[in-house]
């Protein structure tokens, strides 16, 4: 659904490429070339105000940034550029071209991994985490879940399948999961559903613990019980700490997890997410929490640093079981 999804978008801004060539063309009397050249670099810049206006909504409830991680005015930009960067390769190759299921390498090193994707994503996501995690000798699956506006707590019998698949087929009775965004709390879900005790260890890229005030733009169950709703005791123009709380869901979901169940977690996060307001959401207490900055939602799983940091705790973790 999701690939058919982007390939439609990806149709849709094409047909508009060539409406904006062909009216400068025949109105204007442009060249061609220069016609189409012009309506590509318009759809490019639309998607990257798309991308730029993200920052802008996350920064109304965005959480209070540490010093160290201001950013000046050059690194302002390669942060923008990143996550238009990481959204365009997504949305336009990976995501609608490049889905994939079970990737496992000849003499794998250590547990095998589950890649479970975020809200409005499928498994082309993990393209470029899927080559590094290659490069590294780690076996690996991905899945795709359905449906795209379903509540997590369905996603969590898809997981269940595919854990118990990767189990039997690889010959270990344990897996380490990464979820971005949506994902690790689908992996929350399946632990309440099913029990940790397939789990070797639960890393998570972006994903809104306690919740994102960006959800109440999203559509479907799941954006309902990823929502984090501002206090309305606090003032609208305060954007530094501000004062909320979770869903319904997510305070449940919270409720009946034990010290044991976040201990196998790892939450890596960045502090300029513009997806993930306030960004302090993906703090998990009890977990190894590991901050990031200058790195946006999307860049998170494509970003080299991030890459690295979640194939060395993938070997630890398979080193200590």
């Amino acid at each position: 659904m999701v690939a058919r999804i982007c390939k439609i978008i990806l149709l849709v801004q094409f047909l508009a490429i060539m409406s904006i060539a062909a009216f400068l063309a025949s109105a204007l009397h442009w060249p061609w070339p220069s016609a189409l050249l012009f309506g590509l670099g318009f759809a490019l810049a639309v998607r990257f105000l798309i991308a730029s206006n993200n920052f802008r909504i996350a920064a109304r409830t965005r959480s209070r940034l540490p010093e160290q991680y201001r950013l000046g005015p050059l690194a302002t930009a390669r942060l923008l550029l990143g996550e238009y960067k990481a959204t365009m390769f997504s949305s336009s190759w990976t995501m609608p071209f490049r889905r994939f299921g079970r990737r496992i390498p000849e003499q794998p090193h250590g547990l095998p991994v589950l890649l479970v994707h975020g809200y409005g994503c499928n498994s082309g996501y993990w393209h470029g985490m899927s080559r590094a995690l290659t490069e590294a000798r780690i076996a690996h699956q991905a899945i795709d879940m359905e449906p795209v506006i379903g509540s997590i707590d369905e996603y969590a019998d898809l997981i269940y399948d595919a854990i118990e698949a990767l189990c039997r087929d690889t010959g270990h009775s344990q897996v380490i999961v990464v979820g971005h965004s949506m994902g690790g709390l689908a992996a929350r879900a399946y632990i309440r559903r099913h029990g940790p005790h397939r789990i070797a260890k639960a890393i998570t890229l972006g994903t809104p613990h306690h919740g994102t005030a960006l959800a109440h733009f999203g559509v479907g169950v799941n954006t309902q019980q990823m929502r984090w709703t501002a206090s309305a005791t606090k003032a609208s123009n305060d954007a530094t700490q501000q004062e909320g709380v979770a869903s319904d869901w997510l305070l449940q979901l919270a409720a009946g997890e034990s010290e044991d169940v976040y201990r196998l977690f790892v939450s890596i996060y960045s502090h300029h997410d513009n997806i993930i307001s306030p960004q302090i959401s993906s703090h998990l207490e009890g977990a190894r929490n590991i901050e990031f900055h200058a790195i946006g939602h999307v860049a998170l799983a494509l970003h080299f640093r991030v890459q690295a940091t979640v194939i060395d705790e993938i070997l630890h973790a398979s080193a200590a079981h």
